[in-house]
């Protein structure tokens, strides 16, 4: 992978509500880096992956190209030749707060980037790192920000229509959460959401908001696996001025900015051991005591959270506390993995269409046959996730028309899909490992010797594989990729 090195801030921006035209038009991701040879690094990273990227070398250009641009994601280099990058960083936050910003700083640049987490940053990449991370960070911090729109549309009435219109799919998995939804969300009960990576978790936490009658209020979203541990708690709970370096004013807190709202902490699981034993008791207590505050306050907050782990391994495991996990899990909510949902593939890759095409001024009119069944049949490892992915390569690629196999990313069509028909035979029970064949070799070796015998062992279905192995299935098909490079 190539490895992109170099600090970069992040931010976050707010202006005044945009006009009709103005909220259709794309809006590029801004990098502000004073080095030319990372500016281009970086840039041709994202364009690669289907980004429009508005580039500038000083604070003084950048703070000009973020009033021209209105990004939603902002890649800040937090040493600028003419200022401050924390002092241009407050300043965009000022004009727009609801852009997320992500820092990237060298190791002997931590402490400045957490002090950008708590000014107000989005995320922070540590160097070196490979195209993988920097580029999943983009697209997490762009999927935040997409999954919590300003304005969101008042809630629907309880019946068989679909809780809310950003929460598609219409197969039998689907309509049962759709009523889960509705029966759980009148109540003040805690939602513990599950699934693989990319299923729509947060998306879900979202239509149980829309659903209840505290849509009017706040919802606040905290990723605790994208927080460094050292800030979870100031994140969670908030802090007082002067409480320890670097707090420079009262910040209230994710709980205290929820109130009459929902507090949504996903990748729950990630939490650290002490916060979890302050989490329990504000479940308990409705109580938030801020770091450094003499005394706490009440709040009226509803708890959803989620994780793409199995929690009670994790409770098995020590890595989360059991009475916590009884504490959240009392309305569970699974979300199953794109393979498993039939036809909604279909309906969520022509919304997405539908979409980006006006984002981005073309005419599409929709999938070709070919393109369908290639949908239904391919596995999505990485679910909604990968969809919107490779229908915004589409879209971004290509003048419009009808969908069509060529016009598919190269990557994509090259992954296996799922066989139509019949899966493959499994292997004859003499092309099994053994011990003696398995010494000598490399754990590596090993681990690929064993799950391609139990994917072949149960008839070529990976989702059986990973169940009898105990992993996500994603996980098998990652390394299956892998493996293939």
């Amino acid at each position: 992978m190539t490895q992109v090195t170099r600090s970069t801030g992040s931010e976050t921006h707010a202006r005044p509500a945009a006009g009709p035209a103005e909220a259709s038009r794309p809006r590029p991701i801004l990098l502000i880096e004073d080095t030319p040879s990372l500016q281009m690094v970086y840039r041709s990273v994202l364009a690669s992956a289907g980004h429009r990227v508005a580039v500038a070398g000083t604070a003084a250009e950048g703070l000009s190209r973020f009033r021209e641009t209105l990004p939603n994601v902002v890649l800040l280099d937090l040493m600028l030749p003419d200022r401050n990058g924390l002092d241009l960083m407050q300043d965009m936050l000022r004009l727009r707060p609801e852009t997320n910003v992500i820092v990237i700083t060298a190791n002997g640049s931590i402490n400045k980037a957490v002090e950008a987490m708590r000014a107000g940053a989005h995320e922070f990449l540590v160097k070196p790192f490979d195209e993988q991370r920097f580029l999943g960070a983009v697209e997490n911090a762009s999927l935040a920000r997409e999954a919590r729109p300003a304005r969101r549309p008042p809630p629907q009435p309880a019946g068989p229509a679909p809780v809310t219109g950003a929460f598609l799919g219409s197969s039998e998995a689907m309509a049962r959460i759709h009523a889960k939804i509705r029966s759980a969300a009148r109540s003040m009960a805690t939602i513990f959401i599950t699934g693989e990576s990319g299923t729509g978790k947060e998306l879900c936490a979202l239509a149980v908001h829309d659903t209840s009658p505290r849509a009017a209020g706040p919802f606040i979203a905290l990723n605790c696996g994208a927080i460094p541990q050292d800030l979870l708690e100031s994140e969670v709970f908030g802090h007082v001025k002067g409480s320890f370096t670097g707090a420079i004013a009262d910040k209230p807190g994710a709980a205290a900015a929820a109130d009459g709202g929902t507090l949504f902490l996903d990748e729950i699981c990630e939490m650290a051991p002490a916060l979890q034993t302050k989490l329990l008791r504000f479940l308990q207590t409705s109580m938030v005591q801020p770091v450094g505050a003499t005394r706490p306050r009440k709040v009226n907050v509803r708890i959803v959270c989620a994780t793409n782990r199995d929690p009670l391994d994790a409770v098995r495991r020590g890595h989360f506390r059991e009475d916590l996990y009884y504490r959240l899990f009392v309305v569970p909510i699974h979300m199953p993995p794109l393979r498993d949902r039939g036809n909604d593939v279909i309906e969520i890759a022509e919304a997405a269409l539908s979409r980006f095409a006006a984002e981005e001024g073309r005419e599409f009119f929709g999938l070709d046959a070919e393109v369908k069944a290639l949908f239904r049949r391919h596995p999505w490892p990485g679910n909604v996730r990968q969809v919107l992915n490779v229908i915004r390569n589409v879209v971004v690629l290509n003048e419009g028309g009808l969908v069509t196999m060529r016009m598919l990313p190269d990557a994509f069509t090259d992954h296996p899909s799922l066989p139509e028909d019949l899966p493959p035979p499994s292997l004859p029970a003499t092309d099994a490992p053994t011990l003696d064949g398995l010494i000598g070799r490399t754990l590596a070796e090993i681990e690929q010797i064993v799950i391609e015998a139990t994917i072949a062992r149960h008839g070529g279905s990976v989702p059986k594989a990973a169940r009898m192995l105990d992993v996500s299935p994603s996980t098998l098909y990652r390394k299956r990729e892998a493996w293939k490079s």
